[in-house]
């Protein structure tokens, strides 16, 4: 009897220190639990910001199954649309931005109280652009020739357009005005060269071939040089205007320029002028020389 008493009185004694250390025991754990379940829901949260962060930028990719399957999800909708991009594009394909841009490749003052100005302007989109091209020539106070494309031009592949429209030229002392029908291809040819090449029928059925090629070589960013030629042949005789079948003149410069910014760059150089065949028979037989070099100084602008 006294044995039991005396482990009754025992057990009563220790229960409840050893509830409260299993209460105590317990209450730490579930603390212990829950700073590691915050820490790693915050580090979740960091990863899913870092992850669509990532993803916006296209630096990284989610690694973890479910952020893949998180991505395929997001995924999904733009799948959607490319199904149907070829009949119904997504909306935000739709609008097209206007674009336009004026260049002055050549504006320059010549030897022998000459000057010269090549230009062009277009607008429109990266597919379909609307062109208007000038050039004058102008030699002791007298215009020898002006001219002005209006075209309309449409890419047809990589770096490559399509070019159709009018040309008119002018009416000059020694001439009567022109109108053209023009066709041709501008683009950059292989180690970028910039190549412009035009095809025109004259309304009297006259025929033209005109081609332009050019090219830069940059020693600086700012310093650059570019040597360019144009040749021009023609489909008949034509003693009005000085021009005769077959190679009719060749033109050919080189220009340094100095780019205080990329839309703003003077230039010094020289210009290189030669008749050939009929064209230059028909220039002797009025007295005048068939070939001229002249010293250029001028500016070529963009905006």
């Amino acid at each position: 009897m006294k044995l039991k008493s005396l482990v009754f009185f025992c057990s009563a004694f220790v229960t409840p220190g050893v509830l409260a250390q299993d209460a105590m025991d317990h209450h730490g754990h579930d603390a212990h639990g829950s700073h590691n379940s915050g820490t790693t829901t915050a580090a979740n949260e960091e990863a899913r910001e870092e992850s669509g962060h990532g993803h916006h930028d296209g630096h990284s990719m989610p690694e973890s199954g479910e952020h893949h399957g998180h991505h395929d999800r997001m995924q999904a909708p733009a799948a959607t649309n490319l199904e149907h991009a070829p009949d119904q594009p997504d909306h935000v394909m739709d609008h097209e931005v206007l674009l336009t841009k004026v260049t002055i490749d050549q504006l320059e003052l010549r030897e022998h109280e000459g000057s010269a100005l090549e230009g062009s302007v277009w607008f429109g989109s990266d597919r379909d652009k609307l062109w208007l091209k000038t050039e004058v020539e102008r030699e002791e106070d007298n215009t020898e020739s002006a001219e002005l494309q209006a075209l309309y031009s449409r890419a047809i592949a990589p770096y490559w357009d399509l070019q159709m429209g009018v040309r008119h030229d002018f009416q000059l002392e020694d001439g009567d005005s022109k109108n053209w029908g023009t066709i041709g291809f501008n683009g950059l040819a292989p180690y970028f060269f910039e190549v412009d090449s035009a095809l025109f029928v004259s309304e009297d059925g006259d025929t033209a071939l005109r081609l332009e090629a050019e090219y830069e070589f940059l020693f600086t960013q700012q310093w650059i040089l570019s040597p360019e030629v144009e040749m021009n042949f023609y489909g008949q005789d034509d003693p009005d205007t000085n021009t005769g079948a077959g190679l009719s003149d060749v033109e050919a410069g080189l220009r340094l320029r100095y780019e205080f910014t990329p839309q703003f760059a003077p230039y010094i150089g020289v210009n290189y002028e030669k008749k050939f065949g009929d064209t230059a028979d028909f220039l002797r037989a009025e007295g005048e020389s068939t070939g001229e070099t002249t010293w250029v100084i001028g500016l070529h602008a963009w905006f």
